[in-house]
């Protein structure tokens, strides 16, 4: 039923599936509570604690303790170098992120294009079929080869509809942990540039200590 294009169809149906699962799970594990992280990494500057506050992002997984880990090994290295190295790390981080989002894209461009040319290639054989035996082809004959055909288109559509859905909330995933991650290195390295006053984030930091 479909035809010979249902095969890749239901390949990249797969696959596109596939990718959509891991990235879902690589992008929920690495969502953490940046406010808190934070506040904890802040409350062992505080303290003259450094090797804490590196701990402290090492037993955390995700981009954003990678990240202000980097501002924490450059905290003594100046501000402008500090910047540099925030900004190297950030950009590594956004390309894991974005990682096979591109694939489930190109999933749902391609999908239709391969239904139709699948019904186009069940219409010919239909047609040819037509053109051997004449008008003495029964009309059921025809309309199941007419049904085949468009199932292919309508296989490839909905693969590219779940696609582009899975691309959009995915995408949106990203966007908002790029804005975690962006908002955690720059609230750090301010802290950093301002020589860590004690009366930052008390309240949060005492939240965080008691947990």
């Amino acid at each position: 039923m479909g035809g010979p294009m249902m095969i890749p169809l239901a390949a990249a149906g797969f696959i596109g599936a596939v990718i959509f699962l891991e990235r879902l799970l690589y992008l929920h594990k690495g969502q953490i509570r940046a406010a808190e992280f934070v506040a904890g990494i802040k409350a062992a500057l505080k303290n003259k604690r450094l090797l804490e506050g590196l701990a402290l992002c090492d037993e955390s997984f995700g981009p954003i303790p990678r990240v202000v880990k980097s501002a924490l090994l450059s905290s003594e290295s100046g501000p402008e170098i500090m910047w540099q190295s925030v900004q190297a790390a950030a950009v590594n981080e956004f390309t894991l992120l974005e990682r096979r989002l591109a694939s489930i894209a190109l999933i749902a461009k391609i999908a239709p294009l391969l239904g139709l040319m699948g019904t186009v290639l069940a219409m010919l054989d239909a047609f040819y079929t037509m053109n051997v035996q004449g008008v003495y082809i029964p009309a059921a004959d025809f309309s199941g080869q007419i049904y085949s055909a468009l199932l292919s288109s309508a296989f490839g559509l909905i693969i590219a509809i779940f696609a582009w859905i899975g691309y959009s909330f995915l995408n949106s995933r990203v966007r908002a942990l790029a804005h975690d991650i962006e908002w955690a290195a720059n609230d750090t390295m301010l802290f950093i540039t301002r020589g860590m006053p004690d009366d930052e984030n008390l309240h949060m930091a005492g939240k965080v200590g008691d947990k």
